[in-house]
């Protein structure tokens, strides 16, 4: 019997995050870990009226690729794919990781040369979102692999996941999101036309600019789960520091202990508890990776606990988190680079957020 969450949860994607209409060409990325969803998700578009087409991959191809191919073919875009990303109406994206730490072994510089090259893609597909023309949305079907990592059993991180995601009850999930959507309007319209903000805490003291910039209410249009509000600030107005208190995980590698300083917008000091040489890589693989394209503010609060996937986690309620590198044009950031890596800092005890000398947001909660 199948699992009625996951057709909720497909139900959610298509008709609330991408919003697919009759004839919409949707693609649908996905690896076979997550057939079930795969197939509840597709149902849900020919319901719709789109057209689906399926990129499918087994669970090593990218360690197969990264490890085997030549300079030619790292570098290499292919024909269909960029079709999809230059044409469809919809791009859907299902995770399900059957191990989270296959590219581990896979040398930072062949990796680094593979997301450069794919960087044309990147930038279309953020351009054609920020212009309406690309409806986009994300989300993870739960693994073992993931639930090792969240250190849990494959049930109870269902079990979370599903939550998180608000397809769990008998409650109707779109009915819910959309009442995410309306409480963070008003925050995004609240920060409208703000200039300086201020971020204390034990772990944070920083200032940066937002003028000119806007906030996206982030309310499960785009990732699932969401909640958050989030901003390109001004590439060269970040200054202060930042200890991230969460380990920061990307490419098969967690950073623990990250501690960076800022100066006019260039992280100039970067430390680590665990694996600092990779952190320093990443920051420095282009004039971008430095800077910072996104400061955000975690608002779901059904997201408890820390589980090593930057999809749940950059959403916990109470938490800030800033991304190195590209920002999201619709932001009004100008920050480019190949690499986007979101860094997560608890702000529950003794921090606060100050916006043109006003107080937004005090130890997890907003004050307005």
């Amino acid at each position: 019997m199948s699992d009625p969450r996951i057709h909720k949860l497909a139900r959610v994607l298509v008709e609330y995050g991408c919003e697919v209409q009759p004839k919409d060409r949707v693609v649908i990325r996905a690896g076979t870990a997550a057939a079930p969803l795969i197939e509840a998700v597709y149902e849900q578009v020919l319901k719709a009226g789109g057209y689906p087409d399926v990129m499918l991959s087994t669970p090593n191809m990218d360690e197969i690729f990264l490890k085997t191919a030549n300079a030619d073919q790292l570098t290499y875009i292919s024909p269909a794919q960029q079709h999809y990303y230059e044409n469809y109406e919809c791009l859907m994206a299902l995770g399900g990781a059957l191990n989270t730490r296959r590219l581990s072994a896979i040398p930072t510089e062949r990796q680094v040369a593979r997301r450069q090259a794919m960087r044309p893609l990147s930038e279309t597909y953020m351009r054609r979102s920020a212009a309406g023309e690309l409806k986009w949305t994300l989300t993870e079907f739960p693994t073992i692999s993931l639930a090792q990592d969240a250190d849990m059993s494959l049930r109870d991180y269902e079990n979370f996941v599903y939550k998180a995601c608000h397809v769990a009850g008998d409650d109707d999930p779109v009915e819910y999101w959309q009442g995410v959507k309306k409480e963070q309007d008003r925050l995004v319209e609240w920060l409208k036309g703000k200039d300086q903000v201020e971020v204390r805490g034990p772990n944070v003291d920083l200032t940066l600019s937002i003028k000119g910039r806007t906030f996206i209410n982030a309310c499960g249009q785009r990732n699932m789960p969401d909640g958050e509000i989030f901003t390109g600030p001004v590439e060269e107005s970040v200054n202060g520091w930042v200890q991230f208190t969460y380990p920061a995980v990307a490419y098969g590698r967690e950073v623990e202990g990250a501690r960076i300083r800022f100066v006019d917008g260039k992280a100039v000091e970067v430390s680590a508890k665990k694996n600092e040489d990779f952190l320093r890589q990443q920051l420095s693989q282009d004039a971008g990776a430095s800077f910072l394209g996104e400061f955000a503010i975690g608002t779901n609060f059904g997201i408890d606990q820390f589980t090593k996937n930057i999809l749940f986690d950059e959403k916990i309620g109470g938490s800030i988190h800033m991304a190195f590198g590209a920002s999201y044009p619709e932001t009004g950031g100008k920050n480019e680079s190949a690499l986007h890596w979101d860094m997560i800092c608890d702000m529950r005890d003794g921090s606060e957020i100050i916006v043109d000398g006003e107080l937004l947001y005090k130890n997890g909660a907003f004050m307005i």
